[in-house]
């Protein structure tokens, strides 16, 4: 068969795809100096300064700062990663480094202006994306799989594990690991990290009584929506992987153009 090309994603889907790309870039790094500002997660209402599930600090030993990362009661050092960070005269306690985080410096104040602008602008484009999908059909023919995909989900994993990407006609639509996984990303992953951050407004918990309660408390609504950020975070390292490895420039011009190229089938 020709490696010839087509049509596969719509403007709609490109210019979404992007804006959750700076959203999603804004929000992780404006939500990393949120999170500087007080290093620890909870489970609960109300936070048990003793019983952290997590928490990222620093401890001095002999004469020096040694970052500590403190998950379930079990400490690992993890000096150069988190806990300490490089700064202008020395060394400072700073769970995630200053290139890590918007602004660089620490600045709760702006971080959290950046973090809920880009946060409200996430929502407005994933509401407009799903009512496109939804309207246009793009769910239904690009991303529930079908019945003789599921069964044959073993092969298209162990296919994903032995980075063989489909050519030709198989390229035309996703596979069905990409179609799950999108599936549960989209519909699953980001509005309960969403709805998980909306809970930490107290505006909101004074309007909507039953999102608190959801979650079993503000404290374990912070921990879900860090955990959630974490999945995201994992997935766009795997897809970007993904992205690289089955063909950068022909992906890239897919979604900047709309245009892909099948290849030719081996």
């Amino acid at each position: 068969m020709s490696n010839r090309a087509i049509y596969r994603h719509t403007l709609a889907v490109r210019i979404t795809h992007w804006v959750n790309v700076l959203c999603l870039t804004v929000l992780l790094m404006s939500g990393l100096q949120i999170f500087n500002a007080h290093p620890a997660l909870y489970i609960g209402k109300q936070s048990n300064f003793g019983h952290p599930i997590l928490s990222i600090t620093a401890e001095e030993r002999n004469a020096r700062l040694v970052g500590v990362t403190n998950l379930a009661g079990t400490s690992f050092t993890t000096t150069g990663i988190l806990g300490v960070s490089t700064v202008a005269g020395g060394e400072a306690t700073r769970a995630f480094p200053s290139w890590a985080t918007l602004p660089g410096g620490q600045d709760l104040a702006t971080a959290r202006r950046w973090h809920f602008l880009f946060a409200w602008l996430f929502i407005v484009n994933g509401l407009a994306y799903l009512v496109y999908s939804v309207t246009s059909g793009h769910v239904r023919q690009d991303l529930l799989p079908s019945r003789p995909a599921l069964r044959h989900i073993g092969q298209s994993l162990l296919d994903h594990v032995r980075l063989r990407f489909p050519r030709g006609e198989e390229a035309r639509r996703y596979n069905v690991v990409q179609q799950l996984t999108y599936l549960a990303v989209i519909f699953v992953l980001l509005p309960l990290v969403v709805v998980a951050g909306l809970t930490m407004s107290p505006a909101l918990d004074a309007l909507f009584h039953p999102l608190a309660s959801i979650f079993g408390g503000r404290q374990s609504a912070r921990t879900v929506h860090f955990i959630g950020a974490t999945f995201i975070v994992l997935f766009v390292i795997v897809h970007v992987a993904m992205v690289i490895l089955s063909g950068v420039f022909n992906n890239m011009r897919s979604m900047i153009t709309g245009r892909f190229r099948l290849g030719t089938e081996s």
